[in-house]
């Protein structure tokens, strides 16, 4: 008899481990999918093209607090965890639920679910959502295209639209952007990128995806959202931490997976932290993986029209992620406002509408800033009506993207960016270095 599995997760991890392990595996049926911290997930199917001959019905993805009644209704034999950025006590939580409804749980690793490339592959992973990964592949790419070497960025999945359509993408133009129908939360993640005269890839199936990535790069940089770990398997794996959040390197799934197997380990946001932050999340890298490179740095932030913050009333737009799942209460946008020298920074919440007011419903500790949220494009108008019904100068955009250009605005944005600023070793030495040793070739 087949093993039946369900498997929870957030349309990223979930659809990869049962492409790469499930899809063809005669042993399994996996009868549905959960879904979480992603709105508009639930009450969709996952597509019986993608999901392969065994499955010619596809396979429905249910809302995760289904769950209990699910194991029992489909007598589900396992439980497959296949999302991140959770507590241990998350985890246990969900695994204490599962085992009392009568299935196994289980965590799938690297040996099941990464895949092996042709081409050298650099991970930048991290403990948290918003701890700076971006900024730091993007510096990466920098660095290897200075070298002469073509490089194309694999970015976590977010396939939140029409997941046949986005089985594999490519995105080298704002044009792409625009044509796939990019949320937010996609564009904050590849126009950075495409500014920068990078290629990205994302979508559904990964496998498909690394054939398309390696046919035209000479190295492949993995940007590992959502703190997961890689899909691909690293040659070198850098991680992200942060001393906002200090102590969660060692209470956090998956981040705590990706510090010990961490290569090097960036302690991010040092200007903005507390010294002893930054030295306990020293520590706690240390007491896991005696390995790694450990590196400081600063996450530096800049505005292109500070002047229109200084003695300013501000409503302050940040990452949605980092914010929500990530579970801080600012980013950027906050830093730059104090830096600048706003007046205020006005509350958003008494001018949210549909669903960025249910947002703070469910994120209790987000205070005076608003997330950009934008998951549909229902989303991104009550983002746009809820700023233009804030009484502010100007709003101060957090978000990697040209928020000005995707909305229609009342009032002057000014964009926040940064960039990560080494303080003691270099990430370009550490990257010289593995060249020489590997030898990579050039494309012609």
């Amino acid at each position: 008899m087949k093993t039946k599995v369900l498997i929870l997760g957030a349309a990223g991890r979930d659809f990869h481990n049962f492409n790469v392990y499930f899809r063809d595996n005669e042993n399994y049926e996996v009868v549905a999918f959960t879904a979480a911290q992603i709105p508009g997930i639930a009450g969709r199917v996952y597509p019986k093209e993608l999901a392969g001959p065994l499955y010619r019905n596809g396979i429905p993805i249910y809302p995760e607090e289904e769950l209990a009644g699910l194991i029992k209704k489909h007598n589900i034999d396992q439980v497959i965890l296949a999302y991140s950025d959770l507590s241990h006590e998350s985890v246990m939580q969900k695994a204490s639920l599962v085992l009392a409804a009568g299935a196994d749980f289980r965590l799938m690793g690297p040996k099941s679910t990464m895949l092996r490339s042709v081409k050298p592959v650099i991970s930048v992973c991290a403990v948290r959502t918003g701890s700076g990964k971006s900024p730091t592949s993007q510096k990466l790419v920098d660095i290897l295209k200075e070298r002469g070497y073509k490089v194309v960025v694999v970015r976590h999945p977010m396939p939140y639209g029409d997941l046949l359509k986005q089985e594999c993408q490519r995105f080298a133009s704002m044009e792409d952007c625009v044509r796939n129908e990019c949320t937010i939360e996609e564009r904050e993640e590849y126009e950075p990128y495409i500014c920068c005269g990078s290629v990205v890839y994302s979508g559904v199936d990964f496998k498909k995806i690394l054939g398309a990535a390696e046919n035209e790069a000479d190295i492949i940089i993995w940007d590992g959202g959502n703190n997961d770990i890689p899909f691909y398997k690293p040659d070198i794996h850098i991680v992200i931490a942060d001393p906002h959040r200090a102590g969660h390197e060692l209470t956090y799934y998956p981040g705590e997976v990706n510090v010990r197997l961490a290569d090097v380990v960036i302690v991010n946001k040092v200007d903005s932290a507390r010294k002893e932050d930054v030295e306990l999340v020293i520590k706690n890298v240390r007491l896991i993986n005696k390995k790694a490179t450990i590196m400081k740095a600063n996450s530096a932030i800049t505005a292109d029209r500070p002047e229109l913050i200084k003695g300013k009333r501000v409503l302050v737009v940040e990452d949605g992620p980092t914010l929500t799942h990530g579970g801080m209460a600012f980013g950027a946008g906050i830093i730059a406002a104090k830096k600048y020298g706003a007046k205020e920074v006005i509350d958003p919440r008494p001018h949210a509408v549909g669903s960025i007011l249910k947002v703070y419903d469910d994120f209790h500790h987000l205070g005076a800033v608003l997330p950009a949220m934008g998951y549909s494009e229902a989303q991104i108008k009550e983002l746009e009506t809820t700023i233009n019904a804030s009484d502010c100068d100007a709003v101060i955009a957090g978000t990697p993207i040209d928020l000005g250009g995707l909305l229609s605005l009342n009032k002057p944005v000014v964009r926040v960016r940064y960039r990560i600023e080494e303080l003691d070793v270099k990430l370009e030495d550490i990257i010289d270095e593995w060249l020489k040793s590997k030898r990579i070739k050039k494309s012609k």
